[in-house]
């Protein structure tokens, strides 16, 4: 038997130490350990797809909790039924003792595990859930005072429009005035649609 450890934050910029160190107390060693800093949100995660590759029949894989493994309910009891029914590895929570198939392997022991792994699935995906309305709540609200997302607005020359009847005119090639306006070629067509709708709504 091999103990395994796998362990999941959600960027680059969050911390992982807690999880690493908690699974070297269990036993995993440095090579055995694999780490993703990926959302939980699906399983298309390089770390976890190629410790998946590696566990056997009777190695044991550890977690810190089952918002690790993942947050989408339906794929975490997925991914639980294939490691533990076709891959034959058995799982430990950490944080949860009733969720490590090593024990209570009995009928009542699988039906308790079972029932305690939805459970705790559906908090996980209700959570990220809530996160998701958090952020779109916390968008909408800073929108509404004024806040401006996105990259900020270049600012034209003010003889834009006189630049832009020149062009129309091919007096000045695109490039020219791209340069002159320092914008790219992407932006400066979409600052010449506006233009002209600005225009065309004036003349109204």
């Amino acid at each position: 038997m091999q103990k395994y450890g796998y362990a999941r934050v959600s960027s680059t910029d969050q911390n992982e130490d807690r999880q690493v160190i908690a699974l070297h107390e269990a036993g995993v060693t440095s090579k055995n350990l694999s780490i993703d800093k990926k959302s939980g949100k699906d399983f298309e995660r390089v770390a976890y797809k190629r410790l998946v590759k590696r566990l056997k029949s009777g190695d044991l894989l550890y977690i810190t909790s089952i918002d690790r493994l993942g947050r989408n309910y339906d794929e975490i009891l997925e991914q639980w039924r294939i490691l533990t029914k076709e891959k034959g590895v058995d799982i430990a929570v950490i944080d949860m003792p009733l969720l490590d198939t090593t024990r209570s392997k009995d009928l009542l022991g699988t039906f308790i595990s079972d029932l305690v792994l939805q459970l705790l699935s559906f908090v996980a995906q209700n959570e990220r859930e809530n996160i998701r309305k958090r952020q779109a709540d916390g968008i909408a609200a800073a929108k509404a005072r004024g806040v401006q997302f996105g990259r900020p607005e270049k600012n034209l020359p003010a003889d834009f429009a006189d630049l832009v009847r020149k062009w129309e005119r091919e007096e000045i090639t695109t490039k020219e005035i791209t340069a002159l306006c320092n914008i790219s070629r992407s932006t400066f067509f979409e600052k010449v649609r506006n233009y002209r709708g600005l225009c065309q709504k004036t003349e109204k």
